[in-house]
This record gives C-alpha cells, structure tokens and sequence, in this order.
C-alpha cells in the first residue's frame, strides 16, 4: 500500500512536470502570436499601425503580469518572511538568443567551476565536464556571453520536491537561449532510488527528450524525481548556507511553489577552467 507521503510526493512530482510541459506550450503559442502580429502589421494602414501597436504591447504587459500571478502573494496568502537577501547590482538582462547549441569546445580532463554571484550570497558549483560535456559547455558559452547576469532565480519549491530554479532571464519560466542541448549523465551514481541528493544541480527540461535549454535548479534537499534531468553540477558547502537561506524565506504563494520571498537574482555568473 502506498503511504500518504509517498503519495504526496508522487503528487509534486507530477505536479513539477505538467508545469514543465505548460511551460513548453505557452512557448510554442507565444511564437504563433507573434507570427500573426507580424502579418497584421504587414498589410494595416500606418494610422492603424501605431493604435495597433500600443494595443499589441499593453496585452504583452498584461500577459506577464497575468503569468506573475500564479506566484504573486494575493491578499489572503500569509504574510512573508522578512527578505535575506541584497538588493540587485545595477545592469540589465540580456535577450540574445541563438539558433543553435554552441560549438563543444569544453576540455573533458580539466576542471571546471560555477560561480553564481547573487543578491544573497556566492553559490559555488564543481562542474562535471567529463559526464555532462555539452551542458558545462553550454554554461561556460552562455555565462561569458553574460546571458545569465541580472536574472532572477524565478522559482521556489518547498513541498515534495526541495529546489531553487534559475536560468530564464525573462523571469516567467518559459525563457530559454533559443537552442536545446541532449540530455546527459542520467546514470550519476549520485543519483539513487529516483533521488536527486541536496547539492544537485540539475538541468529543467519540458518533460521531453533532449530539451534543456538554460533553465537549471539546485536542490537545497533530498528530493524524489525519475533520472530525467541532467545532472551537471555539485553545490559548495557555503553555497549550500545560501541556498538554505533562500528556502527559509519561503515562497509567494503559501502552496509550496512560487516566486521566492527572498530577491533572488545572479549578479554575476562565471564559468572558470581550472
């Protein structure tokens, strides 16, 4: 018989998927209205154009704000913790996308380390560039490329599955560098009895094959999803006190997933071979 918390966490795992491949529709629907915008734009007169445009970029604006919502407080959420963490260093997100993964240029012998600087502390990541090539390689390409500075970590989850999301510089969950990369290193010893151990960094995907862009999440705590996930990276004993401070702040919306009541944004990200 299956225990109630066996149950449970079976429940938030499912629950993580659906909104992986939510994520993946409202992508693929973004990309059909912007095709449509841009054939109406085409052939309206000019007068129409600038009233259209207006129009266009007010129910873009709504549309964040509506996919805000579901990790927006609303007024009857309880009360937040008080905020750990800094406010963010000065500088923008940058929204260069690329159609195809970068050249493997990783050197599988060599050692490569993370370092996510943010608004509550350093998070230091041992990189695996023998088992997982085309994915430190995508974060050595991307972080030098500063794709990840000024970013929020979007997503908190603190009920069956323990891990702080990061990596879409559009803050929505739904941000990805314009190209996937294969999925790697689903056999890690580390990975036991269907448990990403505390310390994992992982690569999010849309619950299908292959499809990792530059979406990733650091697990604060012992959690229970299958070895679909790429495997990447091993947190730092300190950077496991930030991540702990992170998750003590909590989430925005009382349910166990949601925007994370600490300011969580990477200032700085740099990959360095060693």
């Amino acid at each position: 018989m299956v225990s109630q918390e066996q149950r449970r966490r079976q429940l938030a795992r499912e629950k993580f998927l659906r909104q992986q491949q939510r994520r993946t529709d409202a992508r693929r629907k973004a990309r059909v209205r912007n095709s449509v915008i841009a054939s109406v734009l085409a052939v309206v007169v000019i007068g129409s154009v600038a009233l259209y445009t207006t129009d266009v970029l007010k129910g873009d604006d709504d549309t964040k704000q509506n996919a805000g919502a579901e990790v927006t407080p609303s007024a009857s959420a309880p009360s937040k913790a008080p905020d750990p963490c800094e406010k963010p260093a000065e500088g923008k997100v940058k929204t260069a996308t690329w159609k195809k993964e970068p050249e493997l240029t990783v050197d599988k012998s060599a050692k490569y380390t993370m370092k996510l600087a943010t608004t509550c502390g350093d998070i230091d990541i041992a990189l695996k560039a023998s088992a997982a090539p085309h994915t430190v390689n995508s974060f050595d390409f991307l972080a030098g490329k500063g794709y990840f500075d000024h970013s929020k970590c979007h997503r908190l989850t603190t009920n069956g599955i323990y891990v702080l999301q990061c990596g879409d510089p559009t803050g929505t969950g739904t941000g990805g560098p314009g190209y996937t990369i294969p999925d790697e290193n689903l056999k890690d010893k580390s990975l036991k009895a269907n448990t990403y151990p505390a310390g994992t960094v992982a690569m999010a995907n849309t619950g299908q094959k292959h499809t990792g862009g530059s979406q990733f999440f650091l697990v604060y705590q012992d959690s229970q999803l299958p070895p679909s996930y790429t495997p990447f990276g091993t947190v730092s004993e300190s950077g496991m006190e930030v991540l702990k401070k992170i998750a003590d702040a909590g989430e925005s919306t009382g349910a166990g997933d949601g925007a994370p009541n600490a300011t969580v944004v990477i200032d700085k990200a740099t990959v360095t071979k060693s």
